[in-house]
């Protein structure tokens, strides 16, 4: 932005433009992205799709404006009178030199804080575990009656007993009617389950309301009646707004559909598809069925080949009873000879194996007159051995080498001296001779 020197500012004329381009630039520069909120007036929306109105409030107003771009991303239409809340960029309208808001994002007010309210029931109520899936409840596939909570006067009504006519009319369906909006719907909603659960009437329970704004379904939001949920004793099946829409019944209940129409299908069979079913299943049975025929025919016609006069039967066994006999006196007669055989096969192997005394007499006194003479010769032989001991041992005795003249000489300590190397001079040695001994001391060595 240009800057004016203070010295200048009374002397400096500016146009009306540079002024208007002056006033943006510190509109756009100062002032932030902002939340701002008021009541629409003076809606137009011109052939290029821009919406232009003013937002005001009870002490002033500003224009604004939502370029076609923008406009599009909303799926509801604003309209003279509405609160709302618009996320805009402040800035200055240089033509017309006007302060305006440049819209990027539009609410209808209070739903921010709906949908923190939202968040905040919704964790809260996850936390004391309404929506664990261990607490959900199967649905029953043959419902003997189904509840629909709803009110008598919505659309969803119509579509749910049009979907259950068509899919299953012969099941029971009873209404617990009540508000689904408004001030007091979340009670009577609880109120409604609550009475469905006392009375017991049905085996599953549909609780449903058409698609609206988050206001509109804002009663199934609402804490009561998800307790009320929790604590039916029935399976509930939720099916509140369209595809997009989730409310905090949708996550307690024990399954959740996009629309009534897919809860009342969820909650009923389809006779359709039963009667599909029971074709198959009675096609099943018939080859079942028969081919069990088949087999008992089978089993028939053997047992009747099996069938046999009893007086037959009696021949037959006393016939089988003669080869019987036959074969047992043939096994006794085989089995008594090779009995008698092997007994003279032992008696010839005992004859074979008997001693001879006489002959083993004889070999008993040969063997003492053996063993006498080894003795005799044995004992001469170590005799001639330690007479051969005695002799050498005498040949080696000390003694007899010290007899001819020899001495052993010993030290002090003990040892026997071989060598000159082993005493020292003034050394005191013992002299063994052959008779006796004597002490003596070295003198000299060589």
């Amino acid at each position: 932005m240009q800057q004016i020197p203070d010295s200048e500012k009374l002397a400096c004329v500016i146009s009306v433009t540079e002024l208007n381009r002056l006033a943006k630039e510190l509109i756009e520069q100062k002032l932030p992205l902002m939340w701002v909120a008021g009541e629409i007036s003076n809606f137009t929306r011109a052939a290029s799709g821009h919406c232009y109105f003013s937002l005001k409030d009870a002490q002033a107003q500003v224009r604004c404006v939502m370029f076609r771009h923008k406009m599009h991303l909303h799926d509801w239409r604003p309209k003279n009178g509405m609160q709302v809340e618009v996320r805009a960029c402040p800035s200055f309208y240089e033509a017309r030199g006007e302060f305006q808001l440049n819209v990027e994002v539009m609410r209808r007010s209070g739903l921010g804080a709906l949908y923190e309210a939202f968040e905040k029931l919704k964790a809260r109520l996850q936390a004391a575990g309404l929506f664990d899936a261990a607490a959900k409840r199967p649905l029953p596939r043959f419902p003997r009656a189904i509840g629909v909570v709803t009110s008598l006067q919505a659309a969803a009504l119509r579509d749910v007993l049009t979907t259950l006519k068509r899919r299953m009319a012969a099941i029971p369906v009873i209404v617990y009617p009540t508000a689904v909006q408004g001030a007091g719907a979340g009670t009577q909603i609880a109120a409604a389950i609550a009475a469905a659960d006392a009375r017991a009437e049905c085996d599953v329970l549909i609780v449903c309301r058409g698609g609206g704004s988050i206001e509109d379904l804002w009663a199934f939001n609402e804490e009561v009646v998800a307790h009320a949920i929790h604590a039916c004793v029935l399976p509930v099946v939720s099916g509140v707004g369209h595809e997009t829409d989730f409310t905090i019944a949708d996550f307690v209940a024990d399954a959740r559909a996009p629309t009534p129409t897919a809860a009342a299908q969820m909650a009923s069979p389809n006779r359709d598809d039963l009667r599909q079913e029971l074709g198959y299943l009675y096609q099943r049975l018939s080859r079942v069925t028969e081919r069990a025929l088949e087999r008992r025919m089978q089993q028939l016609d053997v047992l009747v080949r099996r069938l046999t006069h009893p007086g037959e039967r009696i021949a037959s066994q006393l016939i089988h009873l003669g080869h019987l006999a036959g074969r047992l006196r043939g096994a006794w007669a085989h089995g008594t000879d090779g009995s008698a055989w092997q007994l003279r096969e032992l008696y010839h192997q005992l004859l074979v194996l008997r001693p001879d005394f006489a002959a083993l007499a004889t070999r008993q006194q040969s063997l003492a007159q053996r063993l006498v003479s080894a003795a005799a010769h044995r004992v001469e032989t170590l005799r001639a051995g330690v007479k051969s001991l005695a002799a050498q041992l005498v040949q080696l005795n000390p003694r007899a080498v010290l007899e001819r003249g020899y001495s052993m000489v010993e030290t002090a300590t003990g040892n026997i001296v071989l060598d000159s190397a082993q005493v020292k001079r003034d050394d005191e040695v013992k002299l063994t001779f052959a008779k006796g001994w004597a002490q003596a001391r070295v003198r000299d060595k060589g």
